[in-house]
């Protein structure tokens, strides 16, 4: 989930669809039909690596929407001289920390992220809502710190908790927003590994009135389409979760190549998110997400 965003669902699949297929702790813990070799295994993962992927999702048309969309969702994630670079909605994590050999681990290091809701007025499938005009895109400057947990319950799956923290530097919302995330992976087998995110986000007063504030009048509109006046406040936004399946096609994450990845997500607006005529009267607060996608890592 993650959100990515609410998180919406089409933000947190975006972040997830490539970094399961293409990640190094699936790499270096999936030897569970075969014995372990006296050593740590040699991965595709253990120096530099590109994993680059494509994915079609069907989302909400905007947050709070009961209208969805087809998407279009390219994902990059890469080490290089021990800087992991890791996805994120429209927008990139970097990871300065190096991961240890055993025992927990820790990720710390700055992201940025487009944001892109409500901005074009052809993606909004409600008549209504797109007479309220397009909105700016975000930019969205911040940070992400992570601490890791492997062998939880066996010796191959993990537990991460995540906290991503960003603020609009473009002038659009001009808020802030911060997701924490948890996050339970485990390899079903050599070649498949299933991913389980629980994910909440909360926005600051600016953010809310951007994008859930309803003004008192719409001369676009016919008297009896426009909405109520609607002040928003900051507050949690939604919650959610997230399934991820991922899928080597070699039949053996640890040499790279090409993997499918499929997703399912669901989150809940809550609040004035959910409290906003564009959602309580033109949408819905019970949010979908579905995607399917392909990676390929070098």
């Amino acid at each position: 989930m993650g959100v990515n965003q609410m998180v919406r669902p089409a933000s947190i699949a975006a972040a997830l669809l490539i970094s399961v297929s293409a990640t190094p702790v699936l790499a270096q813990e999936t030897q569970v039909e075969e014995p372990l070799p006296a050593g740590p295994p040699e991965t595709v993962f253990d120096g530099d690596f590109l994993s680059v992927g494509i994915g079609v999702g069907y989302n909400a048309s905007y947050s709070g929407s009961d209208d969805y969309n087809i998407n279009i969702l390219p994902i990059v994630q890469a080490s290089f001289a021990g800087i992991k670079v890791n996805p994120r909605p429209a927008g990139l994590a970097l990871d300065f920390i190096p991961d240890p050999d055993e025992g927990i681990g820790f990720s710390a290091g700055p992201m940025v992220r487009l944001r892109s809701d409500r901005a074009d007025v052809d993606d909004i499938n409600d008549d209504v809502v797109a007479a309220y005009g397009e909105l700016d895109r975000a930019v969205e400057l911040g940070g992400s710190v992570g601490v890791s947990f492997p062998k939880l319950l066996h010796p191959y799956d993990s537990l991460s908790v995540n906290l991503d923290a960003a603020w609009d530097v473009a002038g659009a919302h001009g808020g802030m927003y911060w997701s924490p995330s948890v996050t339970y992976f485990s390899p079903l087998s050599r070649a498949t590994a299933a991913s389980l995110s629980l994910s909440t986000t909360f926005v600051d007063d600016k953010f809310a009135d951007y994008y859930y504030s309803v003004p008192q009048f719409n001369t676009l509109l016919p008297d009896e389409n426009v909405l109520p006046g609607f002040q928003a406040e900051g507050g949690m936004q939604s919650y959610g979760v997230n399934l991820l399946l991922a899928h080597d096609l070699s039949g053996d994450v640890t040499d790279g190549g090409l993997s499918l990845v499929g997703i399912g997500g669901w989150s809940k607006l809550v609040n004035d998110a959910a409290d906003t005529p564009f959602t309580s009267i033109r949408g819905n607060n019970d949010q979908y997400f579905v995607a399917l996608g392909v990676g390929y890592t070098f």
